[in-house]
């Protein structure tokens, strides 16, 4: 299977590398982070690639998803990982910057990568969306709101794309769960740490993604027993 997923260099999305990699799949990734990236060209050669791509600039992706592209199938499965987390504080007191930078990611950055790597999978009529969502994407918190607004934009976006897709393909709204990550140390800095790591999660994650296809398309999905 290729698999394209955004937002390797860290977090949930490089744990899912190393699980989707070690179970026999190619992976093409992307991230911010040239250090990382470099690491994972090291570690990871090819039929995997990753590349230094801002989802945010829509050029960069257009670029990233025409080199992917050039002269193969598209992805069975394409994932949108990629998010930031706002500092924590009460909305009135959110940078103006800040928020436009995290919602240019959580959400621009989302419709750029769908925007280029889906026409591709809509020729072929197959393929499974994967786009990361939250349970901050169905409730709410204090000191969070710019995030929880992102992420309730992509239930949104992604109920509305499942409706678009051609039969035989599928757009899943998917919620990771509870994980310690930068992100949820960035919002509960005491608390984070008794959660489950991210490669653990990943390790029921990934066989879970893998298996989602046309009948889940538009229904929004929780990853589960993880920390049992």
């Amino acid at each position: 299977m290729k698999i394209v997923i955004t937002g390797v260099t860290r977090g949930l999305g490089r744990a899912l590398v190393a699980e989707f990699i070690q179970a026999g799949h190619t992976v093409i990734g992307c991230g911010r982070g040239g250090e990382a990236i470099f690491d994972l060209r090291t570690t990871h050669s090819e039929p995997h690639h990753f590349s230094i791509v801002d989802v945010a600039v829509h050029s960069k992706v257009a670029l990233w998803a025409a080199k992917v592209l050039e002269n193969e199938s598209p992805p069975d499965l394409l994932i949108n990982n990629a998010a930031l987390m706002n500092r924590p504080s009460p909305l009135w007191e959110q940078d103006d910057r800040e928020f436009t930078k995290l919602v240019d990611v959580n959400i621009r950055g989302v419709a750029n990568v769908i925007r280029h790597f889906v026409p591709a999978m809509v020729a072929k009529k197959k393929g499974v969306i994967v786009n990361l969502s939250s349970g901050w994407g169905r409730s709410v918190s204090p000191d969070v709101a710019p995030y929880c607004a992102s992420k309730w934009a992509i239930e949104g976006l992604t109920k509305a794309l499942a409706e678009e897709l051609p039969a035989g393909m599928a757009a899943i709204p998917l919620n990771p769960g509870v994980i310690d990550t930068d992100m949820l140390r960035l919002a509960w800095s005491v608390g984070a740490a008794s959660y489950p790591k991210a490669e653990a999660w990943a390790k029921i994650a990934a066989p879970y993604i893998l298996k989602l296809g046309p009948k889940h398309n538009g229904q929004s999905l929780n990853v589960t027993g993880y920390d049992e």
